[in-house]
């Protein structure tokens, strides 16, 4: 059975195991103090909020969302990180956590829930095909 709760202070560890798994996936390399920095604003939970999935007690999948307004709606939730430990995928983590987030973002009265990955995700694109609509975006990044 996966058990779903907001993460913990004491998830630390295990949440940090993830989050480089997540990172070294996307081939994103952060210091040590982006980890703490990141991990103190997710307890916080004023501006991004975390959720943990666990197997047996264990912290097998890490979700990452926050909510921002936009133009035509007050309120949006976005998907910003997913990530499902090796061992443990394949046993509807990343689905269950995906829920969980949707019905925070219903709790909220959300208009939209919505993440991106990348093209050759095929894995998380599979699972992603089956439970949500692609509308054929793209995303570009601008420099700063």
């Amino acid at each position: 059975m996966i058990e779903i709760t907001p993460l913990q202070p004491s998830d630390r560890y295990e949440w940090e195991r993830l989050a480089r798994g997540y990172k070294a996936f996307y081939r994103t390399e952060l210091p040590d103090a982006d980890y703490e920095r990141s991990w103190q604003a997710l307890l916080a939970g004023e501006h991004v909020h975390g959720l943990g999935a666990r197997l047996d007690g264990k912290l097998a999948g890490i979700a990452h969302y926050l909510f921002h307004a936009q133009t035509w709606w007050p309120d949006c939730c976005y998907l910003q990180d997913l990530f499902t430990a090796e061992e443990a995928r394949g046993q509807g983590v990343a689905t269950a956590l995906i829920d969980a987030v949707a019905e925070e973002a219903r709790k909220r009265g959300a208009a939209k829930f919505y993440w991106l990955t990348k093209q050759d995700n095929h894995r998380a694109r599979a699972l992603y095909d089956r439970i949500a609509q692609w509308k054929g975006f793209l995303r570009y990044d601008y420099e700063l």
